[in-house]
């Protein structure tokens, strides 16, 4: 793997604003009663989408730390056509696909409306917020691909 420049480490001032960030978006879950396994499943689908496999690696072990399914692990990937998640989370997941590709969809409509159907103006709030954080984190990673190793 190449060596490149450890965004974290090369600008620690913008770095910790970004943990500063994520730790407001977790006090608003919090507040919005967002589940901490749901926050995982989020960051783990977004990490998906975007390909980051040390964010992956964090978020599915912290998933498994709280206590989630590696039944449900194994399918969030496709969320949409399993049984396995309730509707607030599979509005959580379908606003955080939708923010993850942000550049293909614009978060539609549709999406939006399911969501909230579901979650209040503070769930969509946190989701959102949530999903910037993990996406931030995704690139900043993969930018400089930060070694995952067995």
């Amino acid at each position: 793997m190449e060596t490149r420049v450890n965004l974290s480490k090369s600008d620690p001032t913008a770095y910790t604003a970004l943990l500063a960030m994520n730790e407001a978006a977790s006090a608003a879950a919090d507040a919005a009663g967002i589940d901490p396994k749901l926050r995982e499943l989020l960051k783990i689908r977004a990490s998906q989408l975007n390909g980051c496999s040390y964010c992956l690696r964090m978020h599915t072990r912290d998933a498994l730390k709280l206590g989630e399914s590696t039944d449900r692990l194994s399918v969030v990937a496709a969320w949409a056509d399993s049984e396995y998640f309730s509707a607030v989370e599979r509005a959580a997941l379908a606003l955080c696909e939708s923010i993850t590709l942000v550049s293909v969809d614009h978060v539609p409509r549709g999406v939006y409306t399911m969501a909230s159907a579901v979650l209040t103006n503070e769930q969509i709030s946190a989701v959102s917020w949530l999903s910037a954080a993990i996406n931030m984190f995704n690139r900043i990673a993969i930018t400089s691909r930060y070694p995952v190793k067995p």
